[in-house]
């Protein structure tokens, strides 16, 4: 099976399941295909086919001089998937992009982050072919995006710029109740003193994609210690920011500097928001790339795919082991 059969064949599934939790099946068989592996998105997608649910029906048809309103109400997901289904009929998917990746981009916490990181995914398949089936999954991103679109407290001027990207996510503060799920969670983020310093300080020297590249390969490494923590949310703190710099190549290069910080400021949110208080003293185990992808494939898992996907684009230009360790440690703990 291609991609795009795979594509085809989800294309009536809505992006969440079960009220508020995530259809991960595009993104989860965009990344076997990426990494060559297209026999296993059948069965893959077998295995995970009744979880979902039907696309849901539109109420009434969003005017493209309206669409603030709509913005973040996830009632009107119908209502979005249509829109962008409109405007990428009627332009260049690279032109529709461009109008929209700065209008979501503020709310880049819609869904657990999972609206950017679909976006992302398809990005990277259009940019490795442009199809129908990939234009049409582009537009079911953003839709989702747009759907449950929710901005980040605002960041401050940050007084550390330029620091490591991992001693910067040392330094983040964690959100004082960790009991409830992410939106309580971010909401805590207002409370914390630090973290305007926090998401405000962009680590890193260098070009965008350079400090971008920086930011995912800190994320991913710190996994392995934080983990444990929460790791299905804790795999965002990579996924989100990989997905951002993905989408980099498609953007205008004036959109790249907002691009990056706000995906610092996703990546520093999740970490604030999951990650434990001391590292485990667990070992990092060892992993060759056929056998962190097999193991993420074997696992069945989506967010493990996803995590190995990442660790391992990661790894292909910075072949550091602990980037396979962090991806074979998700592997075990998200299953």
């Amino acid at each position: 099976m291609t991609l795009d059969e795979a594509l085809t064949r989800l294309r009536n599934t809505g992006p969440e399941r079960d009220g508020w939790l995530s259809n991960h099946a595009p993104m989860a068989v965009e990344a076997l295909a990426h990494h060559g592996h297209d026999a296993e998105l059948h069965r893959w997608i077998d295995g995970y086919r009744s979880l979902l649910e039907e696309a849901p029906r539109g109420i009434a048809p969003i005017a493209p001089d309206e669409w603030r309103d709509p913005l973040g109400d996830p009632v009107r997901t119908g209502d979005w998937i249509s829109f962008f289904d409109r405007e990428l009929g009627l332009a260049p998917w690279r032109d529709v992009l461009a109008v929209w990746w700065p209008r979501l981009l503020p709310g880049i916490a819609a869904g657990a982050t999972h609206g950017v990181i679909r976006v992302g995914h398809a990005v990277r398949a259009l940019l490795a072919q442009e199809t129908p089936a990939r234009v049409e999954e582009l537009g079911q991103g953003l839709a989702y995006w747009a759907a449950r679109w929710q901005p980040l407290v605002p960041a401050g001027r940050g007084r550390f710029r330029g620091r490591d990207p991992r001693a910067a996510l040392d330094a983040v503060p964690r959100v004082p109740d960790q009991r409830f799920g992410i939106r309580n969670r971010l909401a805590q983020l207002a409370t914390l003193e630090d973290w305007p310093d926090a998401a405000g300080s962009v680590p890193g020297t260098g070009s965008v994609e350079v400090r971008l590249r920086a930011i995912v390969t800190a994320a991913v490494l710190r996994f392995t210690p934080y983990g444990y923590g929460n790791p299905v949310m804790l795999v965002h703190s990579a996924t989100a920011p990989a997905a951002v710099l993905r989408t980099l190549p498609a953007l205008p290069v004036a959109l790249h500097p907002a691009s990056l910080a706000a995906a610092w400021a996703a990546s520093a949110a999740v970490t604030a928001a999951y990650s434990p208080a001391t590292p485990s003293p667990d070992p990092a185990p060892s992993a060759t790339p056929d056998a962190l992808l097999q193991a993420a494939i074997d696992s069945g898992d989506a967010h493990a795919i996803k995590f190995a996907d990442t660790a391992l684009e990661t790894w292909e230009l910075d072949p550091d082991p602990g980037l396979l360790a962090a991806g074979r440690r998700a592997v075990l703990l998200c299953v």
